[in-house]
């Protein structure tokens, strides 16, 4: 390491070769993988050795423990103060975020209830049993009383009635 009191470029050049590779391999398990954190921490790192040169020069041994040790310290700072003070987050997206309209979402399921209505009972109750109870084509027929093709059946036709009643009623797919 260089004797001058002013940190020279070749000193950190040898710093950011020899330990730049480790410390961020180190960093990011400490992050849980976020490299662009983790690549902040190690430059922040170095920058500090860089500020403490003086005290590396006069460091017996490898720099690595103490590279570590700042990096370390670094990733705990910046978790303490994310927990101290929670995140600021600008209101202005939210504002062109349209809120949900219960209106809209009323006048869909009145919609939705006429177009049912416009069905022959057996196609309505194939739809109710498979799409609005959940039933697999095999529980709505055992459930109906009906053989499962019959089910296939009666849902393929009941699907394209309600989507004629709807298109009727200007909803369009």
């Amino acid at each position: 390491m260089s004797q001058s009191p002013e940190p020279d470029e070749d000193l950190m050049r040898a710093l950011y070769r020899e330990h730049a590779g480790p410390l961020l391999a180190y960093v990011l398990r400490l992050v849980a993988g976020d490299r662009q954190r983790a690549e902040d921490v190690v430059q922040e790192t170095l920058i500090r050795a860089w500020k403490n040169a003086g005290q590396l020069n006069r460091a017996t041994g490898s720099v690595r423990p103490w590279l570590v040790t700042v990096a370390r310290r670094i990733v705990i700072d910046g978790h303490r103060s994310r927990q101290a003070r929670p995140q600021e987050v600008d209101p202005s997206p939210l504002e062109v975020i349209p809120a949900e309209d219960e209106i809209d979402k009323a006048l869909w399921l009145m919609t939705l209830s006429d177009a049912l209505d416009d069905l022959t009972p057996a196609h309505r109750e194939v739809l109710v049993e498979t799409y609005f109870k959940g039933r697999t084509v095999n529980e709505a027929a055992q459930t109906l009383g009906i053989p499962s093709g019959t089910v296939r059946s009666r849902v393929f036709y009941a699907l394209r009635s309600m989507k004629l009643a709807l298109e009727e009623r200007g909803v369009t797919a």
